[in-house]
């Protein structure tokens, strides 16, 4: 029999994610797994969607996206941050952040070229650069704090440093990068062409009165940087799969030479429902204390039994510790914890390389008031 080839990811399996989510169907348990709300997202936003259905734009979108949302998305950006992107030449619309993710490595990183990022991480970072030859370097953040030490990572930084990948708030610890964080970075690359891609899908979900820094605010970064969102998590429409990527000029034009092979435009109804939903402020401006209450019912319920609740600043994302409960790893904590007290969650060991294993598992409470109110219910009888 002919030998075939394997994909240049055959050491890669099934992310977490859908594991877990399959393990939870399985199992009817709650699935606070996988990051996705289980309510509807306001109907005026699907009102807009079919309206310009009906309207007939249904046939392909400009390959930079549809101008009315860019223009949004750059009077949204000036408005959270002071930072100016033209709507033409800076932002690009795509299929989701994942997908503006993907592309910006592929643009840009070449056999050998080293990219530093930041565990525990979203899973597609590590995978895309090796995709494209790359060599990932990591600094791992351990619990309880995940902080970032800067002179242990200026330590990562080499002569084929290509590329530094950030996430804040931070996907699964729910942690912000602080004004010294950006200040260190900014020392960390200066004098160097390391550019920075930075992903900030969670920007409008930060708690407690505290800020998001965006990576634009700061020129010396701005300059050399992509940044990254999402509508999914903005509007409560993860499966329409919409964000977008706004850079300088010099680099958008590098990234939609990739772009415009990778997946070439994105839906045109939603693009402009989008545009007209954002035209209201409100619409995204609240987000932080909806989601606020969400997670401070959470950790309340939560509060009385045996598990840790560590700092959650951003994000859906509760993380918790289990060691006063059981010593097992992460991994068989979750998956029994699914399968006996029917919730699932996400162990945190799944985001690092080393599969790290600190007794933490994550929990999605981006959820109706009564999924949550089962979930602490289960969790409780531990």
């Amino acid at each position: 029999m002919i030998q075939l080839p394997l994909s240049k990811l055959s050491n890669v399996g099934t992310t977490i994610f859908s594991q877990m989510t399959q393990l939870a169907n399985e199992n009817e348990a709650i699935n606070l797994s996988q990051g996705f709300p289980d309510f509807m997202p306001d109907s005026e936003l699907l009102d807009h969607v079919s309206h310009f259905i009906q309207k007939g734009f249904n046939q392909y979108a400009p390959m930079g996206g549809m101008m009315p949302l860019k223009e949004e998305i750059a009077r949204k950006i000036e408005n959270s941050h002071g930072a100016i992107y033209h709507p033409d030449s800076e932002i690009t619309v795509t299929a989701g952040g994942t997908q503006a993710i993907f592309t910006a490595i592929a643009t840009f990183i070449k056999k050998d070229d080293e990219v530093i990022i930041f565990e525990p991480a979203y899973d597609c970072y590590e995978p895309t650069v090796e995709l494209f030859g790359g060599i990932v370097k990591r600094f791992e953040m351990k619990a309880p704090d995940y902080e970032i030490d800067w002179n242990t990572v200026r330590g990562l930084v080499s002569d084929t440093t290509k590329m530094i990948i950030l996430n804040n708030p931070n996907n699964p610890s729910g942690k912000i990068l602080k004004e010294n964080d950006l200040q260190e970075l900014i020392k960390l690359v200066k004098d160097t062409s390391i550019l920075i891609l930075s992903d900030e899908v969670y920007e409008n979900i930060v708690f407690d009165g505290k800020q998001h820094l965006s990576i634009c605010q700061y020129p010396e970064l701005k300059e050399r940087s992509l940044l990254v969102a999402s509508f999914g998590k903005l509007f409560h429409v993860t499966g329409w799969k919409t964000g977008y990527c706004a850079a300088p000029k010099n680099l958008t034009a590098e990234f939609r030479k990739v772009h415009q092979f990778n997946v070439f435009c994105v839906n045109t109804p939603i693009q402009l429902a989008l545009a007209e939903y954002m035209k209201n402020e409100e619409h995204y401006s609240q987000l932080s204390s909806f989601f606020q209450e969400k997670r401070d019912f959470l950790r309340k319920g939560l509060a009385g039994t045996s598990f840790g609740l560590l700092d959650c600043e951003g994000t859906y994302f509760q993380a918790l510790t289990f060691d006063k409960i059981s010593d097992k790893n992460d991994f068989d904590f979750a998956s029994e914890l699914t399968v006996n007290q029917k919730v699932a969650s996400v162990p945190f060991s799944s985001f690092y390389k080393n599969k790290i294993n600190d007794h933490v598992i994550r929990l999605c409470f981006a959820k109706k008031q009564e999924t949550l109110e089962r979930a602490i219910e289960n969790l409780s009888r531990l």
